[in-house]
């Protein structure tokens, strides 16, 4: 029986390399089929492992408020873009108060607005960022130059502003800063802060933020009420889910929720892990989606097996004939084209998999050379997922084709000219 494989595949590949070309065409569908399936797979578990890094780097003891109810696993309304009123800045007070949530550290709320900086004939357009004096406590970070405004002049409409150290170079370039008057819309405020250089933490950039007083950007600016958000760190990650819960109690008292199972929340509260875990389920279904759409190649590329090997028994007909003359049975007869197209298929999808492993580490070596945290992961699944699959498209495609051959009648294809 051994012999008898050995023998069946080296027909298959003398078959093959009869003629080069038209073995690597059909083998093309397969290989690119299977390498769209291992880049995707990788880029995806690399694109996922940024996002993840980037979330993990804010701490796993913050906890996140948002206007809007989100149910139990799905993102706030608010993150969809909608607009929600119900947060405000005494809830975030509120928050802070030690007897309300005994285990936080530290609370800032926030409320953003686009916003054109001023200076001389110097512009710079950004968000300008209204928050609290808890603000370094919570996303850390370090003033460079200057000071943070204080808890009064938060509370007492002060026109201050704290400057990123990319809008400072690009709004006074080397000249001092600290002191000056920019225009924003109608109004002057006082540069009291240049914070130090931070780059990108969790897809924000902490160089271009324009911080100042809550109220000031709500009531001058803005010309809103509510705040966008709360941010929230807790003194240890043992204490996330407890932390969360008072939160929540604390939230309903003040909005007069009485229903305790979060169904009737105008407000969505999530700690980093439990974002993590969303995101990665998110994630990972966009990447298996992704995958399959391009295994669909691989449908393409068995229709190709499927003609080429027609075309081959119509080809061999005569030494189909003279096999089953000498002794060959139809079983011989489909097991030998079955296995051709079978070994077409595998050839292609070990090319597809070296091809797509080569493509997903370049991706690699430039998302990192471009400064992002890219892991190169190619994992056991998708490659034997690719395998396995290019093996069932050449059995179930190259079956119709083995089966023509295999009910040839010998005197008919001896015949066949």
């Amino acid at each position: 029986m051994f012999d008898y494989y050995r023998q069946a595949i080296r027909i298959s590949f003398v078959a093959l390399l009869a003629n080069k070309t038209r073995s690597f065409l059909t083998m093309l569908g397969i290989i690119i089929g299977v390498g769209a399936v291992i880049v995707i797979m990788a880029v995806g578990a690399g694109a996922q492992s940024l996002i993840l890094a980037q979330i993990q780097s804010l701490g796993s003891n913050l906890v996140g408020v948002l206007p809007g109810n989100s149910g139990e696993d799905g993102p706030p309304t608010s993150a969809m873009g909608i607009v929600i009123t119900t947060l405000t800045y005494d809830d975030a007070m509120a928050l802070k108060l030690k007897k309300n949530v005994p285990n936080l550290e530290e609370v800032a709320a926030y409320s953003s607005a686009a916003a054109t900086l001023e200076w001389g004939s110097n512009s710079f357009e950004g968000t300008l960022t209204g928050t609290t004096d808890g603000y370094l406590g919570v996303e850390g970070g370090e003033v460079e130059s200057g000071r943070f405004f204080t808890k009064d002049e938060e509370r007492n409409l002060s026109k201050v502003v704290v400057l990123g150290s990319e809008v400072k170079r690009d709004l006074f370039g080397d000249s001092e800063a600290i002191g000056q008057r920019i225009k924003i819309k109608k109004h002057y405020f006082e540069v009291i802060g240049i914070m130090k250089e931070r780059g990108t933490v969790a897809f924000q950039d902490y160089d271009d933020k324009i911080l100042a007083p809550i109220i000031t950007v709500q009531k001058l600016i803005a010309g809103v009420h509510h705040i966008g958000m709360i941010r929230a760190k807790v003194d240890s990650p043992d204490n996330v889910d407890r932390a969360i819960e008072d939160i929540k109690i604390t939230l309903r008292e003040r909005h007069d929720i009485t229903n305790q199972s979060g169904a009737d929340d105008d407000f969505t509260a999530r700690s980093a892990a439990q974002a993590l875990d969303m995101i990665t389920v998110i994630t990972d279904a966009l990447k298996y989606f992704l995958a399959a759409m391009a295994a669909l190649s691989l449908l393409v590329g068995g229709i190709g097996i499927m003609n080429i090997m027609l075309v081959s028994v119509t080809e061999r007909t005569r030494e189909i004939g003279l096999r089953k003359a000498v002794g060959a049975n139809n079983g011989n007869i489909m097991s030998q084209f079955l296995l051709e197209a079978i070994t077409v298929t595998l050839f292609g999808g070990v090319i597809g998999i070296v091809c797509g492993i080569i493509i997903s580490f370049v991706i690699s070596v430039v998302a990192n050379y471009l400064g992002y945290n890219w892991s190169f992961v190619v994992s056991f699944l998708s490659v034997f997922l690719a395998v396995g699959v290019s093996a069932i498209v050449g059995l179930v495609f190259g079956l119709y084709p083995a089966q023509k051959a295999s009910r040839l009648e010998p005197v008919e294809a001896l015949r066949y000219e």
